[in-house]
């Protein structure tokens, strides 16, 4: 029975992806991961809602993590798909500090450039260094979304210092993690995964910016990344691909 795990699992794009797990026969069970209860989305159904397990644990906490990892084990739950849409690019952190985008050096900010690091690489980081032990030996995929902007030598703009170092970070991390994923568990699969401009509220500050059909909604990248995770290879980990299936340089 194929498997699937879905960590942040109540945003715009993890709704999507719900669905479109199990419409596509991706998965036959899910667990899905936030800090607070599991929103199903409306047109789930009850042939679905009653496959799916949801673990409310605060992922910045590595104990809380590590103690579902550790349930899942001896429980020999072993997860086939692997998603993580966890990210942050805007958010009032305090009266003092806001996290956006910043548009010049003296717009950074120590605080809010930390912040930009615990949820986009620290938290990924925490999932990839215990994720090995909940893999079966036949393939398993585990895809993080990234962005194109976190690619270094694809940086034409400039800005956005926080957010483009914490995703170029996380680009790190699963490049270095494959190398070993591949020591320790030779069927596994990983992807930096870039969904382009997508209509939700990490996007909303910024989507009057948007080119004419660049907007995508949701289901559309939902469905775009499970395809693209249907078909990866194992000799092609890692990825660090669009919603196209385009290659992006690292």
């Amino acid at each position: 029975m194929r498997t699937g795990l879905l960590i942040g699992s109540n945003g715009g794009i993890a709704q999507a992806l719900i669905v479109e797990l199990f419409t596509s026969g991706t998965v036959e069970y899910l667990h899905t991961v936030s800090r607070g209860k599991q929103d199903l989305p409306a047109d789930i159904g009850t042939q679905y809602s009653d496959k799916i397990t949801h673990h409310s644990i605060n992922s910045q906490n590595e104990s809380e993590v590590a103690e579902f990892i550790t349930t899942c084990n001896a429980q020999d739950i072993k997860f086939d798909y692997v998603i993580s849409t966890v990210g942050v690019l805007h958010q009032n952190l305090s009266e003092k500090v806001t996290l956006k985008p910043e548009k010049r050096l003296e717009d950074i900010d120590p605080v809010a450039l930390a912040e930009y690091f615990a949820i986009n690489t620290i938290v990924p980081a925490i999932w990839l260094k215990h994720l090995l032990k909940v893999l079966p030996k036949s393939r398993a995929v585990i895809a993080f979304f990234s962005a194109r902007v976190g690619s270094i030598e694809d940086n034409r703009l400039g800005g956005w210092y926080g957010y483009r170092a914490s995703k170029s970070a996380l680009n790190m991390l699963i490049k270095n993690a494959s190398i070993e994923y591949q020591r320790r568990n030779k069927h596994s699969i990983l992807v930096s995964y870039h969904p382009g401009t997508v209509a939700t509220g990490l996007s909303k500050p910024f989507q009057s910016n948007v080119k004419p059909g660049k907007l995508f909604t949701p289901e559309f990248t939902a469905q775009c990344l499970i395809k693209q995770l249907q078909t990866a290879e194992v000799e092609e980990s890692p990825y660090y691909v669009d919603w196209d299936g385009q290659k992006i340089p690292w």
